[in-house]
């Protein structure tokens, strides 16, 4: 019901952008959208209405409004506002969300940002800043509430009731020594059914490992999927409490993960604004371009030291397509699932030679297949035997090629610290094209000769 009624209101809004009723959109905007949807429809507005929609929301609602909008689009509304009003919208945020803000800032608005804050806050805020953004260090947040391990169950509950809210998503207390070195945790469910008299060292659970700092956020996410965690106390090397981390964060993480496995595909950023100037988008994508145009000469090249064969059998240039086309799309559904595994946790060196022999297998069965397939077809359109012998022979040895790369390629760049999703699909075009054009044509000098 929840999802009808944000879409109902998202189309009348869209009908009063188009009618000009500025009151009712910003009545709309305001009173009845949650943050999240205004956020959501300000990111699918082209920049005209996009700018309009943002002059609409009021002051005490945009930083929840800015938090849940894409780096892209969050950097554009940041550059239009001046040092003051950076100040006004920033006060109001976690210190995570506000890390993640200050990344889009100019230096000189961020030291401004820094030098405003009182002596607390802005050591909680370095303290994130201190750590590259994807790790468990660069997404926790510092509003964890400790307690001691030989105090009583009811001296903790008084503790508690002393705030005047809980921080956001606390479903349990963190348990620290004297020296703030982390020792278990305290579901506050265990708290309410506990005896009062108890000590927290009896009722603490010792099974939660903490998250050390320097942790990827993608190995965070895992862990919260295995552990079914809501939130998790994230220590510095030496077992001391910096912050936590919940469970809002971690499902940032896997939508950020699954958009740029998505977008690496295509060389694009995953935090890419559909609505991007022209000229922004044209200088993102023309680098991307530029190396898959590099790729396509070299496929060329390997055609034009065969050019004579192609001159003596034309039907080599018809078909050439199909073979290249074959061992990209196979060697893309092995790049895809090694990617997606590696994602997961799944592929480990354990492993690999079994994935490896798999695929290779797979490869072959695939190619032996659709080989015969293609030389019938061949033979029958061209009257030449020779010829569905080449192209089925060239088949099976991209397909194996294509199995080849398409697992080991993952592995390898990962171990080099390359993105297999960003550089992954245009090396295996490449390597599947070459292999692909190279066989073909091979076969067809040695036969035609």
């Amino acid at each position: 019901m929840t999802v009808s009624h944000s879409a109902t209101e998202l189309d009348k809004l869209n009908i009063a952008l188009e009618e000009g009723a500025f009151k009712q959109i910003s009545h709309t905007l305001n009173n009845t959208l949650r943050p999240s949807e205004v956020a959501h429809l300000i990111e699918k507005s082209p920049p005209k209405e996009r700018h309009l929609l943002w002059s609409l929301i009021h002051q005490d609602l945009e930083a929840e409004v800015l938090q849940d909008l894409g780096d892209d689009v969050q950097a554009e509304i940041l550059s239009r506002m001046n040092t003051s009003e950076v100040l006004a919208i920033t006060e109001s945020l976690e210190t995570d969300d506000l890390a993640d803000v200050m990344q889009q800032l100019p230096e000189t608005v961020m030291r401004e940002l820094l030098r405003s804050m009182d002596h607390q806050d802005r050591e909680r805020l370095e303290k994130v800043l201190s750590y590259p953004e994807d790790t468990a260090g660069g997404l926790m947040n510092t509003d964890a509430i400790t307690i001691r391990p030989d105090i009583t169950i009811e001296a903790a509950l008084r503790y508690l009731r002393r705030h005047d809210e809980l921080p956001e998503m606390t479903d349990s207390l963190f348990v620290v020594s004297r020296k703030d070195s982390y020792v278990g945790t305290l579901p506050l469910t265990r708290m309410l059914v506990s005896d009062p008299n108890s000590t927290v060292r009896e009722m603490m659970a010792t099974d939660t490992p903490p998250i050390a700092a320097e942790m990827a956020d993608d190995k965070v996410a895992q862990l919260f999927e295995q552990e079914d965690l809501v939130s998790a106390p994230v220590v510095d090397e030496n077992n001391k409490i910096l912050g936590r981390i919940t469970i809002d964060d971690v499902v940032d993480v896997i939508r950020e993960d699954a958009d740029h496995s998505l977008m690496s595909m295509a060389g694009l950023d995953e935090d890419e604004d559909t609505f991007a100037p022209i000229l922004k988008t044209t200088r993102r994508r023309a680098v991307w371009l530029g190396i898959n145009l590099i790729t396509a000469f070299i496929a060329s090249a390997v055609i034009g030291v065969f050019e004579d064969t192609i001159e003596k059998v034309v039907a080599l240039a018809v078909l050439m397509p199909i073979v290249a086309s074959m061992g990209g799309i196979a060697g893309s559904q092995v790049l895809t699932l090694m990617i997606r595994g590696q994602a997961l946790g799944h592929v480990e060196r354990s492993n690999a030679g079994w994935l490896l022999n798999r695929e290779i297998i797979v490869g072959v069965l695939n190619g032996l297949l659709w080989a015969i397939v293609v030389a019938v077809i061949a033979v029958l359109w061209f009257q030449d035997t020779t010829i569905g012998i080449i192209i089925g022979c060239a088949i099976v040895i991209n397909l194996f090629a294509a199995a080849l790369a398409g697992t080991l390629l993952p592995i390898i760049l990962k171990a080099w610290g390359i993105d297999p999703a960003l550089a992954g699909s245009v090396l295996l075009t490449t390597i599947t094209d070459v292999v692909g054009f190279l066989a073909f044509l091979g076969l067809a000098t040695f036969f035609y000769s």
